[in-house]
């Protein structure tokens, strides 16, 4: 009994370490929190700059400060934070602990303890994030028609550290100027990280992984579209514009993301199957990353009717994604089957200069296996390159490879449309992958109209200004 009593205590002991380590920041964070509410009082908030140095956000007199180009003020607002910090999880809430000391150097902690009468001031804060990068994302989607005053919302990411290297969400506003946002669509809302849609055909690259582990004929096998696959009396799964595409192989069906044949192969797999492979790409996963907080995509847990489970194999039924995971999927597409975990600290240090923390880069795990991360690569080369879906992301010199998605919801009583883009680039020197959601598309008009073409203008920006990922 004593030793199972010991064992016990040491159980929840480690249990006790784990969650102060992988939570404690969270619990910190929390507004509640009288420890912070105090150190608010006593202590002056260090300062926070991109990753170039240019400065986010410092201490004024009255309150904080932020940019001075209002467009870099706009654009890192869901990043950084707000005054009355209705932005939720920015860093100005999330990294509390490190911006008002709590979360110190031990030289630091004992300069207090023997000095307590000193002015504190707490860790100055470097990010991942460049400014210039998330400034130019905004103003591609105010270049293109179909875009321009739309909500929707970007990631661009590192893929082999998994820095964050921009991170925007639309609308947004300036965190500098009292205005009334009452007009806005939920303006404090980060849709990059908390906006749960479906992801249309984007989630393809699941299914194709799917199909690929468990079917041993999958790239073989010829497929035929007729533009319409009757699933049930009352339900008929069509393609795009009413397309046949004849007959398709596997690779050929995503290049053309037929949803004829991927809701065959739902079907096929089965519903429990297919969740299992889902999961494997962190659908119904609890995405504790230390940096951010990302909501959690989900895949139905109950059991789906032949109906959903068709439309779950083109990305429809109650399929929902994040475009930040979404961004990860290409990411780890691009690193043979491994998910980076997003980082968004690059360094923290003292208002001395003593450093707190430095850069780890971590991975979150393995989705599939080198060899159909290799197949899902091509195929996503094929959309971009060979006159598929994504052909508008494309640009001159680079690699880019990607899928493209449009989907279908509902919002206030009415329908509403998204397009959908995510990709990488395969080349070694810029190992960017990146996600981009346009809400309310046109009637008619896809991810590959819209999101693409934001997408394309991501990648030409870093083209032609590599620094983000050529400057740790």
């Amino acid at each position: 009994m004593a030793l199972l009593l010991s064992g016990f205590l040491i159980l929840a002991g480690v249990y006790g370490l784990r969650s102060v380590s992988q939570y404690g920041g969270r619990w910190f964070s929390y507004a509640a929190n009288p420890r912070l509410a105090a150190l608010k009082q006593q202590v002056t908030p260090g300062d926070i700059t991109d990753r170039s140095g240019l400065l986010l956000a410092a201490a004024g007199t009255e309150g904080r400060t932020y940019a001075e180009d209002p467009a870099i003020r706009k654009a890192m607002v869901h990043v950084v934070g707000d005054p009355g910090n209705m932005v939720a999880n920015a860093v100005e809430t999330f990294h509390a602990g490190y911006l008002y000391g709590y979360s110190s150097s031990l030289l630091d902690a004992l300069t207090h303890l023997m000095k307590p009468e000193e002015p504190r001031r707490g860790n100055q804060i470097t990010l991942t994030v460049d400014a210039g990068l998330s400034k130019a994302i905004p103003e591609a989607f105010d270049a293109h028609p179909l875009t321009r005053g739309k909500n929707g919302a970007a990631v661009v990411l590192n893929y082999r550290t998994g820095e964050v290297l921009a991170l925007i969400s639309l609308p947004s506003f300036d965190p500098a100027e009292e205005a009334d946002l009452s007009a806005l669509d939920h303006p404090y809302f980060n849709r990059a990280t908390q906006a749960l849609l479906p992801p249309g055909s984007t989630f393809k690259i699941v299914t194709t992984a799917a199909a690929l582990n468990l079917l041993k004929d999958a790239q073989t096998r010829h497929f035929v579209c007729t533009g319409a696959l009757p699933v049930t009396e009352s339900f008929t799964v069509r393609d795009f514009g009413g397309t046949a595409h004849g007959s398709l192989t596997l690779r050929k069906a995503f290049l053309r993301s037929c949803n004829s044949v991927y809701a065959s192969l739902a079907l096929e797999m089965g519903d429990t199957a297919l969740r299992r492979e889902a999961e494997r790409f962190g659908f119904n996963r609890n995405f504790l990353f230390r940096d951010l907080v990302v909501y959690n995509s989900a895949y139905p847990k109950d059991g789906q009717s032949n109906e959903a489970l068709a439309a779950s194999g083109y990305g429809q039924s109650a399929l929902t994604v994040t475009p930040m995971h979404l961004c990860l999927l290409s990411a780890a597409v691009a690193r043979e089957g491994v998910l980076p975990e997003p980082r968004l600290l690059l360094r923290v240090a003292s208002s001395a200069g003593t450093p707190v923390l430095r850069f780890s880069a971590a991975d979150a795990g393995r989705v599939c296996t080198p060899e159909i991360a290799s197949a899902l690569s091509d195929m996503m080369k094929a959309t971009v390159q060979e006159g598929g879906s994504g052909a508008s992301a494309g640009v001159s010199g680079m690699d880019i490879r990607g899928k493209t998605g449009t989907a279908v919801s509902s919002a206030e009583g009415r329908t509403v449309s998204y397009g959908w883009f995510t990709g990488f680039n395969a080349q070694a020197e810029m190992p960017v992958a990146l996600c981009v959601l346009v809400e309310d598309i046109p009637d008619g008009e896809t991810g590959g109209s819209t999101s693409a073409l934001i997408a394309h203008d991501i990648f030409d920006y870093l083209n032609t200004h590599p620094e983000p990922v050529s400057n740790p």
